[in-house]
């Protein structure tokens, strides 16, 4: 590749296909780059859900894409967190929610005084230090404002169904101007250089400079094409087939993802208006898929239906920007099911591609760069992912074969290290706050040995101030905040 990108070209399907164009449309089109989609057929079931992190918003407000439409037109629903609750006793739940656990103390962060608090006997739990967890057990939306502001971080994502989510981003493109078409057969043109000339969908030539692949796991142009190898993940991961299946909604729809785990694996519940959207992850070499259903359905008190059932094969492609074909989501990432990051990763990709979008001759620089960066990204989220599996603490086989699993080399790190310090080691172009790095290994039972001693310099009585303080400010916040059911009618008002 050599040639100024003047043409942009994506092929995929879905959610990741139409916010990576509507994105790359808005943020290029000044520059007087086109871009142009070809949509293959949809994959999508209509159990299938995302699960968005708060950091969604800043490109749906790039879009100009209104909340209150955006949750009347799909029947989202506001979430606050992920609820992961211990179906098989002894261990109860613990909620990791969006935005930060109490304030700082005389300057120091809040972590290690609570920390300390507990081995001296405090018996409050952490997550009653967060504004978006006490909202979420009270039913409530924490709509940040000044005041929680100064308190600390208070953030909320959505749970999208899938189906609807596509449709409005598709809506979207089309509104701001990104050149569309549809395919159901796609020919690949390369030059003798081994670049994407151009698609040919369903016998229409597409031409461009720089070309994109958002077509999931098939990974049609960076696998397929370019054959780029995927590096399998699968040795950290318990699971090897997911679930996707509906229920009727919960009334009152809860203000967070439920993560339930059962004998033969886990379950994720995302309340929406219409539906619960649930995804059940589980082994195929201890389940057959049948049992894993049926025994679902009974333990969760649910009727389920509307099931599809999928493989899943994590894993990293070796190159997510190779030739003149950039990767974007499951085609240069297939992360595991838990905590629904697919979206996540697609914005990641978008993110970093702005930043180093090619704008002179020679690209290799900024390739290399993407490479970099990418690798990195994805690695940090399969540590989080991987977490879950290395350390929860339930009995069964599936459970036993996932603490047994060799863990990657930096979660052990951050887990050692959080272990005897209470600290979540930094780690270069981690995308998770530290805050719920912090949720996920205290609820999963790690316990730190040590804090830092600069903590001692501040008197217990002090402590116990800041304690009871912030304590009543979250209280007397999360009261002052919508019910779900206030939140969502003042959406679709």
């Amino acid at each position: 590749m050599s040639a100024r990108v003047q043409t942009l070209v994506l092929l995929g399907r879905d959610a990741p296909l139409w916010l990576a164009a509507s994105v790359l449309q808005a943020a290029l089109k000044p520059a007087g780059v086109a871009v142009t989609a070809i949509e293959l057929p949809s994959l999508l079931h209509v159990s299938d859900v995302y699960a968005t992190l708060p950091g969604i918003e800043a490109l749906h407000t790039r879009l100009r894409l209104d909340e209150a439409g955006l949750l009347r037109a799909t029947g989202g629903a506001f979430s606050l967190g992920q609820n992961i609750r211990d179906m098989l006793g002894g261990h109860g739940h613990f909620l990791n929610a969006y935005g930060a656990y109490g304030t700082p103390i005389e300057g120091n962060d809040f972590f290690p005084y609570w920390a300390k608090a507990r081995d001296l006997g405090l018996d409050v739990a952490l997550e009653q230090f967060s504004l978006t967890a006490a909202a979420a057990r009270q039913g409530r939306v924490m709509i940040p404002d000044e005041a929680s502001e100064a308190y600390g971080r208070a953030d909320y994502g959505y749970h999208l169904p899938a189906i609807a989510y596509a449709a409005g981003l598709k809506s979207v493109a089309s509104r701001i101007g990104v050149a569309m078409r549809t395919a159901n057969h796609i020919a690949i043109e390369r030059g003798d250089d081994g670049d994407i000339v151009a698609l040919v969908a369903d016998g229409e030539r597409a031409a461009g400079e720089l070309f994109v692949d958002v077509t999931g796991s098939d990974a049609a142009l960076m696998g397929k094409t370019l054959g780029i190898d995927q590096q399998s993940w699968r040795t950290h991961f318990s699971a090897d087939r997911v679930f996707a299946a509906r229920a009727q909604p919960f009334a009152p729809i809860p203000t967070y993802a439920e993560l339930r785990a059962w004998q033969p694996g886990w379950a994720a519940l995302y309340p929406t208006q219409a539906a619960t959207h649930v995804i059940h992850a589980f082994s195929s070499a201890l389940t057959e898929p049948e049992d894993a259903l049926a025994r679902l359905g009974a333990a969760a008190g649910l009727a389920l239906g509307d099931a599809v059932l999928r493989p899943s094969d994590p894993g990293r492609r070796e190159q997510a920007w190779a030739h003149n074909c950039v990767a974007i989501g499951s085609a240069a990432c297939a992360l595991d099911p838990i905590h629904n990051l697919d979206l996540h990763a697609v914005q990641l990709g978008l993110i970093t591609l702005l930043t180093y979008f090619p704008t002179g001759q020679d690209v290799a620089a900024s390739r290399d760069e993407y490479n970099r960066l990418m690798r990195s990204s994805f690695e940090r989220l399969r540590d989080y992912q991987a977490a879950f599996y290395a350390l929860a603490p339930y009995p069964g086989l599936f459970w036993d074969t996932g603490r047994a699993a060799p863990q990657p080399p930096e979660l052990a790190h951050i887990v050692a290290t959080f272990r005897a310090r209470g600290e979540v080691p930094p780690m270069e172009d981690d995308s998770i706050p530290t805050d719920n790095w912090r949720a996920l290994l205290i609820g999963l039972g790690v316990t730190p040995e040590s804090y830092p001693p600069r903590i001692d310099a501040t008197s217990p009585d002090t402590v116990k101030a800041q304690f009871r303080t912030m304590l009543g400010f979250v209280r007397d916040a999360v009261l002052r905040q919508p019910t779900h059911a206030q939140a969502l009618g003042t959406a679709n008002g």
